[in-house]
């Protein structure tokens, strides 16, 4: 689950305790072309002010227009259960309403009675934790769970599970220009982004224009990763070029269970760290074989922006489990890095 999907339930909780009437509107089924992948949540409110997307926009004008007609209706009137609701299931309406290569969607429509647990969801999300969120249709009850990774969307026409799941971190060590670069960028993807430099000259100089959703890590970066409690929705990289500080992250980073660990430097850079990573420290060579260096895809980089653009790169690569081999991933990268390496 995206967090951009958090967010949708965010609005939607501050939207019930101000009073509006809220409905959330869950993407369950889609057959062809369909934008927006099952999961996707919207929330529209009585106004017919709306958050999220369930199509990315090809419906929403007529659903909009329906809930909003609804919720406006006398509580009494209005329906207290989910329901079903279906675009696209003729030719014709999938031309009506836009939707791509005769594109089909199906959805449940939920009349958000109580926000609640959305404040347990959100909770466990901010702490890491995986939410498996479970609606049964007849009732409208809602039960939260502890989600399991590689779970999916299950919907079995009596029931909706759906797993939120928390925001992906971006761990930086080092807070040079090319840290303030990959900062910006990767807050704009949607990245939580900590970064650890015990340089006070470096850190002071990135810090005293805070950026939203940027915030340091104090201590040494080895200390730094044990106590991120690390997990499969982090990336880790080593900026700073100084071995006391990279190998250290990297021999923990490397054993943790984040989805990505890289380390910025030349080939033969990374062929002399990787060597004294073997010789002095206690890893294996699976583990090793995790760093991704020189870091970022081959795309002729020489500027830091285009050095963060190459990094963020393949870690959405990787993320997305875009099906880069290890060999095309690992020559893919010598170029990104190269420019800016010794």
């Amino acid at each position: 689950m995206e967090s951009l999907d958090l967010r949708v339930l965010e609005d939607a909780r501050v939207w019930r305790q101000a009073g509006h009437a809220v409905t959330l509107v869950t993407v369950v089924e889609t057959w062809g072309s369909a934008p927006r992948p099952p999961g996707a949540l919207l929330a529209v409110r009585d106004d017919g002010v709306v958050s999220g997307s369930v199509s990315g926009g090809c419906v929403e004008d007529d659903l909009i227009a329906r809930t909003k007609a609804e919720l406006n209706q006398a509580p009494s009137e209005r329906s207290a259960k989910p329901a079903m609701i279906a675009y696209g299931v003729s030719k014709e309406e999938a031309a009506r309403f836009g939707l791509p290569c005769g594109g089909t969607l199906r959805l449940v429509q939920e009349p958000l009675h109580d926000s609640a647990w959305i404040d347990v969801l959100l909770q466990q999300t901010a702490d890491h934790r995986l939410v498996a969120r479970t609606l049964t249709l007849s009732n409208g009850a809602v039960v939260l769970t502890p989600g399991q990774r590689g779970q999916s969307m299950q919907f079995d026409g009596l029931t909706l599970t759906t797993l939120f799941g928390p925001r992906w971190r971006l761990l930086l060590i080092g807070a040079g220009q090319l840290s303030q670069v990959l900062a910006g960028m990767a807050t704009a993807l949607d990245f939580e982004v900590l970064i650890c430099d015990p340089r006070e000259e470096y850190a002071q100089t990135l810090f005293e224009r805070p950026q939203p959703n940027v915030r340091r890590v104090p201590g040494m970066p080895d200390d730094a990763v044990r106590e991120l409690r690390v997990d499969a929705h982090t990336a880790i990289v080593a900026l700073t070029h100084d071995p006391k500080l990279d190998d250290m992250a990297l021999l923990e980073a490397l054993a943790s269970d984040a989805f990505y660990v890289g380390a910025l430097g030349s080939k033969r850079n990374q062929a002399t760290r990787k060597q004294r990573l073997a010789e002095h420290f206690d890893l294996t060579k699976a583990q090793l074989d995790r760093l991704h260096g020189p870091v970022g895809l081959a795309i002729g980089a020489r500027t830091p922006a285009e050095i963060a653009v190459a990094i963020l790169a393949e870690i959405i690569a990787v993320k997305n489990s875009a099906g880069l081999s290890a060999e095309k991933s690992s020559a893919a990268s010598r170029a990104a890095a190269t420019p800016v390496a010794v």
